[in-house]
């Protein structure tokens, strides 16, 4: 029978355990194993930092990982309404963990765009950031890649590198400030554009359409990864930089910050807390394996992030080598590492167009699969929540187009000469940090304290026919609520405004502004708590007993049918007739 207008499409399900694998893993793989946790490694006291990263990844990672899988397969819901269905008093942490992907979408994609406009580049008969013989260099520009060039202090001190002045006044054309927002950048807008129309045609189809693509996103990467792993190791230099990204520093381990940095990359990397997982997990039949599923997913992650170091510090090495200088003045994270380090290392390398090719293909297809499972996941729990007005046929591609055009036109600002300011605003307050943190810890209390952690002990052994180590549930009452709270107090305490580039300092609007962002979705919480709570019927008491109860027509696991059956045989009979009249 043929689909009519108006009719209500079902949810669907994945349509092999592969898609399902392929899309958690292209979600959970991204930029941040490659620019982040190679850099915090070799800072924070290289081998070393592993002590505190695995901590966080018994204690945070795998059990959170584990629990939101588990969350959505058993309730084949989004990630708002998954809780109104166990929890809903707990029911604002799905709202604000929308709230922070909807940021994230905003800002992850400008990334892609930058890569792409790069990736443009990287087919001249020249690398443009490879020399200072351009119209926007500076009389302050060196070129790094002349042969047995040594820079003295006061050199370093005074001049800048060809990358990086391709990368502040070609790329991003960088005003002076937040406060000087200048003019559109119509190569990045232009870039931006046909980021989003690949993220709409890769999704616009539902689980059906994105099974299909993270075939080729989810895998391809890990062919570039290999690839230039390779080539890296065969450098001059590359011994010196791998010693540099592995040698112990135990002396770091008494720091706090290498704890709260650990943390934060668990966090951002396993994608915990948003409602990703859950939604994810959600178009799984009920008797999949989460269990076993979420162990390997968050092996394939951590491994991807300690080979991807390798990687990285081969080439960063090689660069030193050849500029006979110490590592440290060449290795660094986030948009610096992808866009000023990494490219100016290839401009040193033999064939330099074909490394450069294959470094941005990567990290567009690292970014790409993390930016549209993301829209995804709003899509989704937003369809979940109205899935009578958002599920009926061809209203899907609508609500997406708007949502889209709605994410494009706010993020508009970070296409100006200033937008990197307004970008790292909001990667820095709205998308990190405490915001996160504050969900876990809730997340972890909801559903350790208030639906049970025995109970989802009990549904995770009815779904997968395998009982979890008992450490997961000591987690979810106690460890990683703990672990979360401690690390949420010690980044407020240690708190650093944020600051560009180490010498630009926001003003206190912006801050004010970042904190404005931060504080939309933490307030959720509790907001959505108090306002159920008096909104709904009854005393006090009953209230608060109905939202911590959760929704009587979850599927019942086969522990519970037992103790029903053996109540139904131990009653009195003349209760029973009672009751059924």
């Amino acid at each position: 029978m043929s689909r009519t207008e108006g009719q209500i499409e079902e949810r669907g399900y994945w349509g092999s355990k592969a898609e399902f694998l392929l899309a958690v893993a292209g979600n959970v793989v991204g930029l941040g194993n490659v620019w982040r946790f190679p850099y915090l490694c070799y800072k924070y006291g290289g081998g070393a930092f592993l002590i505190p990263y695995l901590v966080f990844v018994v204690t945070c990672g795998v059990p959170l990982f584990l629990l939101e899988t588990a969350m959505g397969q058993y309730t084949r819901e989004g990630g708002i309404t998954c809780w109104h269905r166990l929890c809903p008093l707990a029911e604002g942490i799905g709202y604000a963990g929308q709230m922070i992907l909807l940021y994230s979408c905003m800002c992850y994609i400008i990334i892609l765009a930058w890569a792409l406009l790069y990736l443009f580049f990287s087919f001249s008969s020249q690398l443009p950031w490879a020399s200072c013989d351009n119209t926007w260099n500076t009389d302050d520009c060196v070129n790094l890649v002349a042969k047995n060039l040594t820079l003295n202090h006061t050199t370093q001190m005074n001049s800048t590198s060809a990358a990086t002045e391709f990368w502040e006044h070609r790329v991003l054309s960088l005003s002076g400030g937040i406060e000087q927002m200048g003019k559109i950048n119509w190569e990045i807008l232009l870039c931006l554009i046909a980021m989003w129309i690949i993220c709409y045609f890769c999704i616009w189809k539902g689980v059906k359409s994105t099974g299909k693509v993270v075939y080729f996103t989810a895998t391809f990467p890990y062919v570039m990864l290999v690839v230039l792993l390779i080539r890296g190791l065969t450098l001059p230099g590359a011994l010196q930089g791998i010693k540099f990204y592995l040698y112990p520093e135990l002396s770091l381990l008494y720091d706090p910050q290498v704890w709260m940095e650990a943390g934060a990359q668990i966090f951002f990397s396993y994608s915990v807390s948003v409602g990703s997982l859950t939604v994810l997990g959600s178009y799984n039949k009920y008797n999949n394996n989460c269990y076993r599923d979420s162990l390997w997913l968050c092996l394939l992650n951590s491994g991807t992030s300690f080979v991807a170091g390798f990687a990285v510090f081969s080439v960063l090495g090689f660069m030193a080598h050849q500029q006979s200088v110490p590592i440290d003045k060449v290795a660094e994270s986030g948009p610096g590492l992808a866009f000023i380090a990494y490219p100016q290392a290839i401009s040193m390398m033999p064939l330099p167009q074909l490394w450069a090719v294959c470094f941005f293909i990567m990290i567009i297809l690292l970014g790409l699969d993390t930016q549209f499972v993301a829209m995804e996941v709003v899509m989704t729990s937003m369809m979940d929540l109205f899935p009578m007005v958002l599920r009926k046929t061809g209203r899907r591609e609508i609500f997406l187009l708007i949502f889209c055009l709605i994410c494009f036109f706010g993020q508009l600002v970070m296409v100006t000469e200033g937008g990197m300011y307004v970008f790292q605003l909001f990667d820095y307050y709205a998308c990190n940090g405490a915001c996160v943190l504050f969900l876990s810890v809730f997340q972890s209390v909801a559903i350790g304290w208030i639906f049970g952690a025995e109970r989802m002990f009990d549904i995770i052994e009815d779904m997968t026919k395998t009982r979890p180590n008992y450490i997961f549930m000591l987690c979810w009452k106690y460890l990683t609520p703990l672990v979360c709270l401690v690390s949420l107090v010690c980044s407020l305490v240690q708190y650093q405004p944020l600051t560009f580039n180490r010498w630009y300092v926001y003003p206190n609007w912006a801050y004010a502004l970042g904190w404005s962002m931060a504080l939309s979705s933490i307030l959720l919480i509790p907001g959505c708590a108090l306002g159920r709570l008096f909104a709904g019927k009854g005393s006090l008491k009953q209230r608060w007993h109905y939202l911590c109860s959760p929704d009587k027509n979850l599927p019942v696991t086969c522990k519970q049918q037992a103790e029903m059956q053996k109540m139904m045989c131990n009653a009195d009979p003349e209760d029973l007739y009672r009751n059924s009249l």
